[in-house]
Order: structure tokens, then sequence, then C-alpha cells
């Protein structure tokens, strides 16, 4: 189902998307899940068929196009690829990049950027900590200027491409406690004191790798900080909204598969000599799950057609956020419940769905952090 913002250029892209997906994804996601990783070469694959760069301008190697066109290809993906974790590691760069784009200047921009979307580096994004979560402000991992020089030591954690990435966009304190004391750092791959401390295996997202980060004493060119010291904070919520946006597009996304899913199951699943959609309990759950979806749908819809006409979304965006997120765990929850005995077999698709859906209530700033942001954007009960 197409959302109202949809022009014939998102139905070729989703065309484009989607024989991508069918080719390279599909006949692998399995497989890649269970091995809980997949090949480094499938970067430049999706590079080369112009995948990566969605979303970014021309002039750095990217293909063009907005949110709209992320939305729409990262759901092709899901749907036509069928590995939620293959998807998830292969777009890291669409967290890891824009704060270089948003203020970096034109070197860093042209060193770090058209060799990510050429698929020939892999990027993460270093955040979060050990003992903050979603609670940015009270970051610790501390960059001191020596000179044309920071030194950095902390401890990041859930790093999404940590293990595999050649550099991170790394949140930093550079200054006082509290928001304004933060800094954004690029760190590369082999800079001494930097290390993937252990790898973490996770509920879901199996085919992504995700990290613990160490920085131990790391020395880091001051050319490599992005903007102005103590703008890290600002520059990482310009792309919040478009980030939450974007995890709940992929929900609509995960939900859509699992309902299609239930649909082909209920009608040759057979109960008591009949196929299972024939009983008014099952239809009426098969009801509710279209229900939620269609209106989650409606909502992404919305929030990503504000956005792009340059309004103020970060309320709307933690709104849509979730609702999309509740959805897709209602929606995962119940095609596995449909399924029954066999929708709690790793065999099946809806089984490893259940698992992935999961994250998106975490991720990305966690409900309680969204119903927050909410009540102070929304509300005006900050």
């Amino acid at each position: 189902m197409a959302y109202f913002f949809e022009t014939e250029e998102h139905a070729a892209l989703r065309r484009s998307v989607r024989r991508f997906a069918e080719e390279q994804l599909a006949p692998y996601s399995a497989d890649w899940e269970e091995a809980e990783s997949f090949p480094v070469e499938l970067y430049a694959a999706a590079a080369e068929a112009g995948i990566t760069g969605i979303g970014y301008p021309e002039e750095y190697g990217g293909s063009g196009g907005d949110l709209s066109h992320l939305i729409v290809a990262s759901e092709e993906l899901l749907l036509a690829g069928r590995s939620v974790g293959t998807i998830v590691g292969l777009g890291s760069h669409s967290i890891a990049v824009p704060p270089i784009l948003i203020a970096g200047n034109d070197e860093q921009k042209q060193r770090f950027i058209p060799p990510v979307l050429r698929g020939e580096k892999i990027c993460a994004l270093a955040v979060t900590e050990p003992g903050g979560g979603s609670d940015v402000a009270r970051l610790r991992t501390r960059a001191v200027r020596e000179g044309d020089f920071y030194r950095i030591s902390g401890t990041k954690t859930f790093i999404t491409s940590g293990v595999r990435a050649d550099w991170v966009t790394l949140a930093v304190r550079t200054g006082e406690e509290g928001h304004g004391g933060l800094s954004l750092i690029v760190v590369e791959r082999g800079t001494p004191g930097f290390s993937v401390s252990r790898a973490l295996k996770k509920t879901g997202w199996w085919a992504s790798d995700t990290a613990e980060l160490m920085f131990d004493d790391v020395r880091v060119p001051v050319e490599n900080l992005i903007g102005e010291e103590g703008s890290g904070f600002f520059t990482m919520m310009q792309n919040f909204a478009s980030e939450r946006l974007l995890l709940a597009g992929q929900c609509v996304a995960i939900a859509e598969l699992a309902l299609a899913e239930s649909l082909i199951w209920v009608r040759q699943r057979e109960a008591f000599g009949r196929p299972i959609a024939g009983f008014q309990v099952t239809r009426h759950r098969l009801a509710e799950m279209a229900t939620r979806l269609r209106a989650s749908r409606a909502m992404v819809n919305e929030a990503v057609q504000r956005t792009l006409a340059g309004e103020s979304t970060a309320g709307l965006a933690a709104m849509t956020k979730n609702t999309a997120t509740d959805m897709c765990s209602f929606v995962c929850d119940a095609a596995v419940q449909l399924h029954g005995g066999y929708g709690y077999m790793r065999e099946s698709l809806v089984e490893r769905l259940y698992r992935d859906a999961r994250l998106y209530p975490i991720g990305g700033g966690t409900r309680e952090i969204m119903n927050e942001l909410i009540a102070k954007m929304e509300l005006e009960l900050g």
C-alpha cells in the first residue's frame, strides 16, 4: 500500500528497490539472520544499485531524493528482502552521515561521505553509553583538547555496525555538564586506543552487528571535529525527527509483512474441518491488525509531509514513532498467535519479526522519552 505523498518517481523507486531486494536479499536473508552477519560485499552492491545514496546530494555521490524516498526504499527493502537485521546494518550510515552533512565543512564532507555512499566504507553513530541510555545529557565520554588534537576516553554501547565500522561519528563531552557541553568528532578505525571491546548478542536484528566500543586515550586531530565545540546536541537534534520517522516507517513495513504472512496462513491452515480464516475470532483479529496498520501509515504520511514542508515536527515524530512501534508490536504478536505453535518456531518468519519488533520502542529514543518530548513540544508542559 502506497503513501499519499507518493508520485510516479516514488513508484519507480519502489520497483527498482524491490528488484534489488528480491535478487540480492530474499534468497539469503534467513541464512544471514542465523549466521548473525551478512557479506560485506553487500554494501558495494547496494551502492551500485543506487540504494545507499538515496536521500543524499549528488555532489557527494548520492542519488538525490529526500525523507520520503528513504521511507519508500526502506519499506521495499523490508517487504521484499525479509530481513530486518540486514536492512538495519546496511543502512547504519543513515544516522552516521547526516551530522556531517548538516554541520561538517566541505573538506569533511568530501573526505567522509563519498566513500560510504560508494559502498567502500562502513560507518556508525556512537552516542549511547552503558550508564546513560536515552539520556544524552548524562554523556560521559570526554574529549580534551591538547593543541591540534583531542584526547578521548570513554565507552559506547549498542552501536549498530560498530564491529565493522571504518569510522564512527562519536558524541563526546568537550565542555560543561548538560546538553551544551556536547560535541561530535569522527574517529577512524585503526586510531590507537580505539577498539571494539565486544560484539553484542541481541534478541532480534541478528544479521546486523552491534558493538561496545572502547576509547582509551584516543588521539584524534582537531580537523575531525564536526561543527563548533558545544554544538553536538543541536546537530543531533536536527536529525532525530527524520530518524524516528524512518523507524516508524520500518515498523509499518514489518507489520505489513507480518499481516501478509498471517493472511496466507489462515487461508491454508485448517481446524475442525475448515480454514481458520472462517472463524470470527480470526477475522476480527486480522481486522484489528489491518486497522492499526493503516492508522500508523497515515500518521507516518502526515509527519513526513509536514517535515518536508519545513515544519517543526519533533513532537509529531515522537507521536508517530510511539504509535507505529505499539502497532508493530501488536501486529507481530497477533501474527505469532494466529500461527499457533508454528509461530514460535525459528523457521517461521513471524517468529523473527516478533523478535525484531521489540527493539523499536527502545531504539531512537525510548517510548518514555518520546512521551516526555510530546508533553513538552505538543502540550507545552516542559
